[in-house]
Protein backbone atom coordinates (compact mmCIF):
# COMPACT_ATOMS: atom_id res chain seq x y z
CA UNK A 1 0.00 0.00 0.00
CA UNK A 2 0.96 3.27 -0.68
CA UNK A 3 1.40 5.87 2.47
CA UNK A 4 2.97 8.63 0.80
CA UNK A 5 3.47 11.01 -2.22
CA UNK A 6 7.30 11.26 -2.41
CA UNK A 7 7.64 13.39 -5.41
CA UNK A 8 5.77 17.10 -4.94
CA UNK A 9 6.62 20.17 -5.60
CA UNK A 10 5.59 23.09 -3.29
CA UNK A 11 6.31 27.15 -3.86
CA UNK A 12 3.69 29.78 -2.43
CA UNK A 13 5.40 32.07 -5.37
CA UNK A 14 6.38 32.17 -8.99
CA UNK A 15 10.01 33.57 -8.69
CA UNK A 16 12.39 31.91 -10.75
CA UNK A 17 16.21 32.35 -10.78
CA UNK A 18 17.67 33.93 -14.02
CA UNK A 19 17.82 31.21 -16.77
CA UNK A 20 15.34 28.36 -15.75
CA UNK A 21 14.04 26.85 -18.76
CA UNK A 22 10.40 26.35 -17.56
CA UNK A 23 8.39 28.97 -15.33
CA UNK A 24 5.00 27.90 -14.01
CA UNK A 25 1.85 30.43 -14.14
CA UNK A 26 0.51 30.26 -11.45
CA UNK A 27 1.83 28.82 -7.12
CA UNK A 28 1.47 25.00 -5.43
CA UNK A 29 0.68 25.87 -2.65
CA UNK A 30 1.15 23.88 0.62
CA UNK A 31 -2.53 23.33 1.68
CA UNK A 32 -3.27 22.42 -1.64
CA UNK A 33 -0.56 19.75 -1.82
CA UNK A 34 -2.30 18.37 1.69
CA UNK A 35 -5.48 18.80 0.62
CA UNK A 36 -5.11 16.11 -2.22
CA UNK A 37 -3.16 13.65 0.22
CA UNK A 38 -5.67 14.18 2.53
CA UNK A 39 -8.70 13.47 -0.47
CA UNK A 40 -6.31 10.26 -1.58
CA UNK A 41 -5.90 8.97 2.34
CA UNK A 42 -2.23 9.75 1.92
CA UNK A 43 -0.07 10.35 5.35
CA UNK A 44 2.24 12.70 4.18
CA UNK A 45 5.11 13.16 1.86
CA UNK A 46 8.40 14.25 0.13
CA UNK A 47 8.72 18.19 -1.03
CA UNK A 48 11.56 18.32 -3.57
CA UNK A 49 13.12 21.28 -4.84
CA UNK A 50 11.47 23.06 -8.15
CA UNK A 51 14.06 23.05 -10.60
CA UNK A 52 12.86 27.29 -11.50
CA UNK A 53 13.93 28.00 -7.79
CA UNK A 54 17.95 26.87 -8.52
CA UNK A 55 19.57 26.59 -5.16
CA UNK A 56 17.49 29.14 -3.59
CA UNK A 57 15.76 26.19 -1.01
CA UNK A 58 14.21 28.91 1.36
CA UNK A 59 10.62 28.01 -0.06
CA UNK A 60 11.20 24.24 0.67
CA UNK A 61 12.25 24.87 4.05
CA UNK A 62 9.59 27.06 4.64
CA UNK A 63 7.43 24.64 3.73
CA UNK A 64 8.79 22.21 5.66
CA UNK A 65 8.78 24.08 9.23
CA UNK A 66 5.06 23.43 9.95
CA UNK A 67 5.18 19.77 8.83
CA UNK A 68 5.82 16.78 11.15
CA UNK A 69 9.14 15.82 10.45
CA UNK A 70 7.45 11.40 11.06
CA UNK A 71 5.60 12.53 8.42
CA UNK A 72 7.21 14.53 5.34
CA UNK A 73 10.83 15.28 4.05
CA UNK A 74 12.20 17.51 1.80
CA UNK A 75 15.30 17.26 -0.95
CA UNK A 76 17.06 19.82 -2.11
CA UNK A 77 19.46 21.39 -4.45
CA UNK A 78 22.43 22.68 -3.51
CA UNK A 79 25.90 23.98 -5.12
CA UNK A 80 29.06 21.21 -5.59
CA UNK A 81 30.88 23.83 -3.96
CA UNK A 82 28.04 24.06 -1.06
CA UNK A 83 29.65 24.98 2.57
CA UNK A 84 28.82 22.45 5.57
CA UNK A 85 27.19 25.13 7.76
CA UNK A 86 24.78 25.52 4.86
CA UNK A 87 23.91 22.03 4.15
CA UNK A 88 23.69 21.47 7.95
CA UNK A 89 20.90 23.94 8.21
CA UNK A 90 19.38 21.92 5.02
CA UNK A 91 19.31 19.01 7.22
CA UNK A 92 17.88 20.69 10.54
CA UNK A 93 14.90 21.86 8.36
CA UNK A 94 14.11 18.72 7.09
CA UNK A 95 16.21 17.64 4.16
CA UNK A 96 17.45 13.79 3.86
CA UNK A 97 18.31 14.05 -0.16
CA UNK A 98 19.64 16.52 -2.70
CA UNK A 99 18.73 16.67 -6.32
CA UNK A 100 20.73 16.34 -9.46
CA UNK A 101 18.67 18.18 -12.21
CA UNK A 102 20.41 16.59 -15.66
CA UNK A 103 18.36 16.39 -18.18
CA UNK A 104 18.17 18.72 -21.69
CA UNK A 105 21.71 17.82 -22.04
CA UNK A 106 23.07 19.23 -19.14
CA UNK A 107 27.01 17.72 -17.97
CA UNK A 108 27.10 15.13 -15.88
CA UNK A 109 29.19 15.46 -12.87
CA UNK A 110 32.56 14.64 -13.33
CA UNK A 111 32.89 11.59 -10.22
CA UNK A 112 36.31 11.59 -10.20
CA UNK A 113 36.61 15.13 -9.88
CA UNK A 114 37.72 16.66 -6.31
CA UNK A 115 34.65 18.85 -5.93
CA UNK A 116 32.44 16.17 -6.82
CA UNK A 117 34.20 13.80 -4.68
CA UNK A 118 33.35 16.12 -1.79
CA UNK A 119 30.32 16.67 -2.22
CA UNK A 120 29.85 13.20 -2.06
CA UNK A 121 31.43 12.70 1.08
CA UNK A 122 29.47 15.23 2.34
CA UNK A 123 26.52 13.29 1.51
CA UNK A 124 28.14 9.72 3.39
CA UNK A 125 28.84 12.23 6.69
CA UNK A 126 25.03 12.96 6.56
CA UNK A 127 23.19 10.20 5.65
CA UNK A 128 21.67 12.15 2.28
CA UNK A 129 21.04 10.58 -0.65
CA UNK A 130 21.62 11.45 -4.23
CA UNK A 131 18.12 12.03 -6.09
CA UNK A 132 19.02 11.83 -10.08
CA UNK A 133 16.63 13.93 -13.13
CA UNK A 134 18.12 12.32 -15.66
CA UNK A 135 17.11 10.69 -19.14
CA UNK A 136 17.68 6.94 -19.22
CA UNK A 137 19.79 6.49 -22.09
CA UNK A 138 22.22 8.96 -20.96
CA UNK A 139 21.76 7.64 -17.42
CA UNK A 140 22.30 3.81 -18.50
CA UNK A 141 26.35 4.39 -19.03
CA UNK A 142 26.70 6.11 -15.99
CA UNK A 143 24.80 4.02 -13.66
CA UNK A 144 27.58 1.40 -12.47
CA UNK A 145 29.90 4.12 -11.80
CA UNK A 146 26.81 5.96 -9.93
CA UNK A 147 25.80 3.31 -7.68
CA UNK A 148 29.60 2.89 -6.91
CA UNK A 149 30.23 5.91 -4.96
CA UNK A 150 28.96 4.97 -1.30
CA UNK A 151 25.14 6.82 -1.12
CA UNK A 152 21.99 5.66 -1.82
CA UNK A 153 20.89 6.73 -5.38
CA UNK A 154 17.22 7.80 -6.24
CA UNK A 155 16.00 7.68 -9.65
CA UNK A 156 12.74 9.85 -10.78
CA UNK A 157 10.38 8.82 -12.78
CA UNK A 158 11.43 5.41 -13.73
CA UNK A 159 14.62 6.75 -15.24
CA UNK A 160 12.18 8.56 -18.00
CA UNK A 161 13.29 5.21 -20.26
CA UNK A 162 13.69 5.76 -23.78
CA UNK A 163 12.73 2.59 -25.39
CA UNK A 164 9.18 1.20 -25.59
CA UNK A 165 10.19 -2.27 -25.03
CA UNK A 166 11.09 -2.66 -21.61
CA UNK A 167 13.12 -5.89 -22.54
CA UNK A 168 15.21 -3.82 -25.02
CA UNK A 169 15.79 -0.50 -22.85
CA UNK A 170 19.19 0.38 -21.78
CA UNK A 171 18.38 1.41 -18.65
CA UNK A 172 16.67 -1.95 -17.95
CA UNK A 173 19.36 -3.46 -19.21
CA UNK A 174 21.98 -1.28 -16.97
CA UNK A 175 20.23 -2.29 -13.73
CA UNK A 176 19.94 -5.84 -14.50
CA UNK A 177 23.68 -5.85 -15.34
CA UNK A 178 24.50 -4.45 -11.77
CA UNK A 179 26.58 -6.41 -9.91
CA UNK A 180 25.16 -4.57 -6.63
CA UNK A 181 21.93 -2.86 -6.80
CA UNK A 182 21.78 -2.45 -2.93
CA UNK A 183 22.02 1.43 -3.46
CA UNK A 184 19.45 1.96 -6.05
CA UNK A 185 16.18 3.15 -5.62
CA UNK A 186 13.46 4.49 -7.95
CA UNK A 187 10.27 6.52 -8.04
CA UNK A 188 7.68 5.25 -9.75
CA UNK A 189 5.94 8.79 -10.53
CA UNK A 190 5.11 11.21 -13.80
CA UNK A 191 4.36 8.18 -16.06
CA UNK A 192 3.26 10.56 -18.40
CA UNK A 193 6.62 12.57 -19.03
CA UNK A 194 7.07 8.93 -21.19
CA UNK A 195 4.99 8.76 -24.49
CA UNK A 196 4.80 5.36 -24.40
CA UNK A 197 3.00 2.39 -21.67
CA UNK A 198 5.53 2.83 -18.69
CA UNK A 199 3.51 -0.48 -17.35
CA UNK A 200 6.13 -3.04 -18.73
CA UNK A 201 9.10 -1.27 -17.33
CA UNK A 202 7.31 -0.64 -13.97
CA UNK A 203 7.09 -4.84 -13.86
CA UNK A 204 10.73 -4.99 -15.25
CA UNK A 205 12.26 -2.89 -12.52
CA UNK A 206 10.00 -4.27 -10.02
CA UNK A 207 11.45 -7.79 -10.41
CA UNK A 208 14.98 -6.29 -10.71
CA UNK A 209 15.03 -4.37 -7.48
CA UNK A 210 12.01 -5.44 -5.27
CA UNK A 211 9.17 -3.74 -3.79
CA UNK A 212 11.14 -1.99 -0.92
CA UNK A 213 12.81 0.17 -3.47
CA UNK A 214 10.18 1.95 -4.21
CA UNK A 215 8.83 4.81 -3.67
CA UNK A 216 5.63 6.63 -5.44
CA UNK A 217 5.31 10.14 -6.11
CA UNK A 218 2.54 12.53 -7.76
CA UNK A 219 4.66 14.67 -9.46
CA UNK A 220 2.42 17.76 -8.32
CA UNK A 221 1.90 20.10 -9.60
CA UNK A 222 2.88 18.22 -12.75
CA UNK A 223 4.67 21.02 -14.55
CA UNK A 224 4.71 21.40 -17.79
CA UNK A 225 1.92 19.20 -17.92
CA UNK A 226 -0.86 21.01 -16.05
CA UNK A 227 -3.73 20.88 -18.51
CA UNK A 228 -3.22 17.08 -19.29
CA UNK A 229 -3.08 15.25 -15.57
CA UNK A 230 -4.32 15.74 -12.50
CA UNK A 231 -3.44 14.50 -8.84
CA UNK A 232 -6.32 11.52 -8.92
CA UNK A 233 -4.95 10.60 -12.22
CA UNK A 234 -1.74 10.16 -11.23
CA UNK A 235 -2.80 8.05 -8.37
CA UNK A 236 -5.01 6.33 -10.56
CA UNK A 237 -2.46 5.60 -12.85
CA UNK A 238 -0.21 3.62 -9.86
CA UNK A 239 -2.96 1.13 -9.18
CA UNK A 240 -1.65 0.11 -12.33
CA UNK A 241 2.57 -0.51 -12.19
CA UNK A 242 2.21 -3.27 -9.61
CA UNK A 243 1.16 -3.96 -5.72
CA UNK A 244 3.57 -1.01 -4.33
CA UNK A 245 4.34 -0.53 -0.99
CA UNK A 246 6.40 2.32 0.39
CA UNK A 247 7.15 1.85 3.96
CA UNK A 248 10.31 0.26 3.97
CA UNK A 249 12.09 2.69 1.11
CA UNK A 250 9.39 5.87 2.72
CA UNK A 251 11.35 5.15 5.96
CA UNK A 252 15.06 4.61 4.93
CA UNK A 253 15.42 7.23 2.55
CA UNK A 254 13.34 9.97 4.06
CA UNK A 255 12.96 9.04 7.86
CA UNK A 256 9.17 9.28 7.64
CA UNK A 257 6.52 6.60 8.95
CA UNK A 258 6.58 4.33 11.29
CA UNK A 259 10.28 2.74 13.02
Amino acid sequence: MIQFDCHAHVYETVTAVKGARYVPAAPAPLADWLAHQAAHGLKGGVIVQVSFLGTDNSELCAALAGLDRQRFAGVGVVPLDVSEAALDALVAAGVRGLRWNLVRGVTLPDLAAPATRRFLDLLRARGLHLDIHLEGPRLAGWLPALTDQGVDVVIDHFGLPGEPDAGRDPLIGAVAGLADRSALFFKFSAGYRVPFDIRPHATELLSLIGLDRVVWGSDWPHTQHESRTSYASTREAAHHWGPLADQVAARHLYGIGPA
